[in-house]
């Protein structure tokens, strides 16, 4: 038989346009000969709900519009997850459900077990677990249906299982003879190939066809990248989709094979993507359009602009520029000629003479004492009320324009350029910033070279460069990796790095320190095993002792 994968990019709580696209990709699957038809996770409400689910209206929309799907589509049988009541009297009322709509009606579902806590996840707070499943047959088959986690506790690929149970290994012990894993496994760096690898460590070891489909899209700070494919039992990928954008593909059980779809390969190509993905759709499913960006000629904003403008493009981007006394020409010349480059439109608004006003506002309060961090920040917030000013004139969406690497030290203002709705690169580490730029630049050269050249600089004082106040990017990384990534101690990371003891407790102590601005910080897209925010969450007072 032909089963197609239905990669979508839902929108959590659009029913409407959701169930939309399920019924359409359907027909297409039904089209191309296709019996069964897989969507990912929650693909009738999109993933991940969160508190929506404590709604009874929200969870009677979900099977209502299950329903619906079923009578729209008679000719195939779809699989699609959605929220479904739980039949029990104590603990939680929902649960995380997949059906089978064939010949109009519901005719089977089946729930999840395994309820992830960890990183992003929190599932236990919303949903009751399943205490078994069942085989469905289909066709002459056997099929093993799980929902994302219960394909990912497998005894022969992981050192130390989260779970005591395997709920795919027991459908398999049942009899099942194709496995179908339907999913909302978010991006970072590295899942994809992880996903690759234990799907077909199932598959051989079970000598079993695996079809795992995934969501696509960005939900907040989750980007989902899809990359649904089919793995045969000898561990081949035999039908593969697209990375980072909508696809269907059909796949044939007795022949074992399928479409192939290419896929971005690489760090930097899929990690742009990925911003480029989760930038488009969490400014327009939060119902923007358009956007602003503050260009002061370095590099991070330079390919924050690249991103936005290939997310939402060049028509719906304003860059502007807001150079102080202490900007340089280059700097100004710089913003001036990215903007050309991406053939955005381009404001500039000095602000030499704002922040003498306020120098001279401050001059009585601040009498006898040097200037200091106090007024190079008011530059920082000037920019900031600009930007937002120009936000609510508009009534487009600022970008935010911060690193990670500065994000984790603190090395960014409060109210000033940390304001905006969306921090595109606030989870790129600043090494990982010039990697990008020099990717986006091989394509189309669009960052000035002069930008990607110069020592980076806030230029919020006559000579300022990052490095005065911080320790070269290439060490800063790899502390920050090491300490936030793996909860290194600041001894295991100044003996395996061969750095100064002293110099890691300092950068830690940054890190700490930093939580209070963290925490009031535009939400970021998350591209890292760990990243701020979302999934990362630390006291704000503490004193830390390891």
């Amino acid at each position: 038989m032909k089963i197609a994968l239905g990669q979508i990019n839902p929108t959590i709580g659009d029913f409407s346009g959701n169930s939309q696209k399920i019924i359409e990709f359907a027909r297409q699957a039904h089209a191309r000969g296709a019996s069964m038809v897989l969507f990912p996770e929650l693909a009738v409400c999109g993933y991940p709900p969160r508190d929506l689910l404590e709604k009874p209206a929200f969870v009677a929309r979900s099977q209502q519009v299950v329903c619906e799907i079923a009578k729209a589509v008679p000719e195939i049988t779809v699989v699609c997850g959605y929220v479904s009541p739980a039949k029990v009297e104590t603990g939680r009322s929902v649960m995380n459900s997949a059906a089978v709509l064939r010949d109009g009606k519901v005719q089977f579902v089946q729930s999840k077990m395994l309820l992830p806590t960890y990183d992003v996840f929190d599932e236990a707070r919303y949903f009751d677990a399943a205490t078994s499943q069942q085989l469905y047959p289909f066709d002459g088959k056997q099929l093993a249906l799980t929902i994302c986690e219960d394909a990912w506790n497998d005894k022969h690929f992981w050192h130390r299982r989260l779970y005591s149970v395997d709920p795919l290994d027991e459908l398999l012990h049942a009899g099942g003879n194709l496995v179908v894993n339907i999913s909302a496994s978010p991006f970072h760096m590295g899942k994809r190939e992880l996903r690759s690898k234990m799907l077909e460590t199932v598959a051989r070891d079970n000598k079993v066809s695996v079809l795992f489909v995934n969501q696509v899209g960005g939900n907040d700070s989750l980007v989902f990248d899809g990359s649904s494919h089919v793995i045969a039992p000898d561990g081949r990928i035999v039908a593969r989709a697209k990375s980072f954008e909508e696809d269907l593909i059909v796949f044939d059980t007795e022949t074992l094979q399928g479409d192939m779809h290419p896929q971005l390969e690489g760090d930097e190509a899929s990690v742009y993507a990925a911003l480029v993905l989760g930038t488009r759709d969490y400014v327009r499913k939060c119902g923007f359009s358009k956007a602003i960006i503050a260009l002061s000629g370095g590099i991070d904003s330079a390919l924050t602009a690249a991103i936005a403008v290939d997310a939402l493009g060049a028509e719906n981007i304003i860059g502007v520029g807001m150079p102080s006394q202490y900007s340089s020409a280059g700097s100004v010349d710089d913003a001036r000629q990215l903007a050309a480059n991406l053939k955005i439109r381009f404001e500039l608004v000095p602000i030499a003479g704002i922040f003498d006003s306020y120098r001279k506002a401050l001059a009585p309060m601040f009498a006898g004492m040097p200037e200091s961090v106090a007024e190079q920040n008011v530059q920082s917030r000037i920019r900031g009320n600009i930007v937002m000013a120009m936000s609510n004139k508009f009534g487009h969406l600022v970008l935010t324009t911060g690193n990670k690497s500065e994000l984790g030290v603190g090395y960014c203002t409060l109210y000033g350029d940390m304001v905006g709705g969306l921090g595109v690169i606030s989870d790129v580490p600043k090494t990982m910033v010039y990697r990008l730029s020099r990717y986006a630049n091989s394509i189309k050269p669009v960052i000035p070279q002069s930008t990607i050249d110069k020592p980076p600089s806030a230029e919020l004082r006559p000579g300022q460069l990052d490095s005065d106040s911080l320790p070269p990017y290439e060490v800063l990384d790899n502390i920050l990796e090491d300490y936030i990534e793996d909860y290194r101690t600041a001894e295991q990371i100044a003996q395996d790095r061969g750095y100064d003891p002293k110099l890691v407790r300092d950068v830690i102590r940054m890190i700490e320190r930093s939580e209070y601005k963290r925490q009031q910080a535009a939400p970021g897209i998350k591209i890292t095993p760990k990243a701020f925010g979302f999934g990362r969450r630390f006291p704000i007072a503490q004193k830390s002792e390891i």
